[in-house]
C-alpha cells in the first residue's frame, strides 16, 4: 500500500516538475500556485524572478464555506482582492500537477470572479 501511495504523489511531482518548466511568474504577472494537501489548500501569487511570494491564502483564514468546493472558491476571491491591493490584474495559473476539476477549477472560477485574469 505504502508503494501505491509513492508512486501516487511521485506522478503528481512528475507532473508538476513539466508544468513548472512552461510556467514562471513574474511580480507584474505573477504566478497563481495552488497546493492541495491532505489538511489544507493553500493558494500563492508568486514572482518566481525574485524567489518570493507576494499574496497567499489559507483555507484556514475562511470560515463561513461549508463544503471544499465553497472553500476553494472563497480562496479564490480572496487571493484575487489581495492581488487588487497590490496592483496584481493578471497571472499565470500553475495547477500544481493536479487535475484540473474540482477543488483546483474553483480556486481559479474564483479568482476570475475576484478580477483576477489569466
Amino acid at each position: 500500500m505504502v508503494d501505491k501511495e509513492k508512486a501516487k504523489r511521485d506522478a503528481r511531482i512528475r507532473r508538476h516538475n513539466k508544468v513548472r518548466s512552461q510556467v514562471s511568474g513574474t511580480a507584474e504577472v505573477p504566478r497563481l500556485n495552488v497546493f492541495r494537501g491532505n489538511k489544507g489548500l493553500f493558494v500563492q501569487l508568486i514572482d518566481d524572478l525574485e524567489g518570493k511570494t507576494l499574496a497567499s491564502v489559507s483555507d484556514a483564514e475562511i470560515k463561513d464555506a461549508k463544503t471544499k468546493i465553497e472553500v476553494a472558491k472563497e480562496a479564490g476571491k480572496m487571493i484575487a482582492k489581495k492581488a487588487q491591493e497590490k496592483n496584481i490584474k493578471r497571472a499565470v495559473f500553475d495547477r500544481g500537477g493536479y487535475r484540473y476539476h474540482g477543488r483546483v477549477k474553483a480556486v481559479a472560477d474564483g479568482a476570475r470572479e475576484g478580477g483576477l485574469e489569466f
